[in-house]
């Protein structure tokens, strides 16, 4: 298994931090220059510069080259997670919303184990607001992503 995301402030920092930490497999596409809402993003994140690209191409990118994409949320879906839900429907890509906002993770994690299973996702992109659109979306991904993982390793 394989996670992608694009390297902004918010949810993709906090899938990259958690898979570097969990030793997991993740990458991705950034903007060109490593551009972030909080300035260049650091080296030692993985992720390749999508030469001439802004937001938009990289999201593009991350959803084209992924098996499917797993959109975060707190509530309400704009900007660019609302973009990486019109690529999935652009690119015929399956996707699965998932609203972490009241904290019900367990039953979160089934639906997304499902969701993988279903649509046979071996590369997972994960997408959702940036720091400036929702001050909680770092803390709130890690967390999920926790028990993700526990989840993924019981059922191994």
């Amino acid at each position: 298994m394989k996670f992608r995301t694009g390297g902004q402030a918010g949810v993709d920092r906090a899938v990259l931090d958690f898979c570097l930490e969990n030793q997991l497999e993740v990458g991705g596409w950034c903007p060109a220059c490593r551009m972030a809402e909080d300035g260049t993003i650091p080296t030692h994140y993985p992720l390749d510069e999508l030469e001439g690209a802004d937001y938009d191409e990289r999201t593009e990118a991350n959803v084209r080259d992924s098996d499917g994409s797993l959109i975060l949320h707190l509530g309400s879906i704009s900007g660019g997670t609302q973009f990486t839900v019109e690529c999935c429907s652009k690119l015929c890509k399956p996707s699965l919303s998932v609203n972490l906002k009241f904290g019900n993770y367990e039953a979160i994690i089934g639906e997304v184990i499902k969701f993988m299973e279903e649509e046979k996702i071996k590369e997972l992109n994960i997408a959702g607001p940036r720091a400036s659109e929702e001050s909680e979306a770092y803390d709130e991904t890690r967390i999920f992503l926790q028990f993700f993982l526990s989840a993924l390793r019981k059922r191994k």
